[in-house]
């Protein structure tokens, strides 16, 4: 399989609650976000139409995952919390476009959102029939688009912590916002 879903974080496990484990977090995905997007230039490069495009979106779906687990804003993860905290966490990710924030990642999904960029997909898959250099710029392409995407999500989901964060700490005091099972 060309990319391989490693579960990085256990679901119940450590969620970030405080703003230097959200930074840390935030720090660790932008580096999964880099890891991907190169992965994804490499496939962009190989001169075969429509190739490149089912590895973006199969490996977006799994940086979306390993995102939502990080920031511990999978599905799973926001039905534990209270029905308050529950109910900021989707207005929070409604409110900074993070669709993809606390939801099951389907095909569907992503290939709606590789539709809104479909003008630089289209580039991309052009590009490759030019030998060599239609090649690198394919890649360059591919990379730029996926690591846009994905730092767009990644800031998305920071921003809904941060925003548990603060909800938590006027609901609790200063205790811990989320369970940690």
């Amino acid at each position: 399989m060309l990319f391989r879903r490693k579960p990085k974080i256990d679901e119940s496990g450590r969620v970030p609650v405080t703003g230097t484990q959200i930074e840390q977090a935030r720090q660790r995905c932008l580096q999964i976000v880099k890891k991907r997007a190169a992965m994804s230039a490499g496939v962009a490069a190989i001169p075969l139409p429509g190739i490149d495009i089912l590895s973006d979106a199969t490996g977006f779906a799994v940086v979306v995952d390993e995102v939502n687990k990080e920031f511990g804003l999978t599905q799973k993860q926001i039905e534990r919390l209270t029905p308050r905290l529950r109910r900021i966490a989707y207005e929070a990710a409604a409110s900074v476009g993070g669709m993809m924030v606390g939801k099951m990642v389907t095909r569907r999904l992503i290939m709606g959102l590789f539709k809104r960029s479909a003008g630089k997909m289209a580039a991309k898959s052009t590009a490759k029939f030019v030998p060599l250099a239609g090649q690198l710029a394919s890649a360059a392409i591919g990379y730029a688009l996926f690591k846009k995407m994905g730092d767009q999500h990644v800031e998305a989901c920071a921003k809904v912590a941060r925003e548990l964060e603060a909800a938590g700490k006027e609901e609790f005091g200063n205790e811990s916002p989320m369970p940690v099972m």
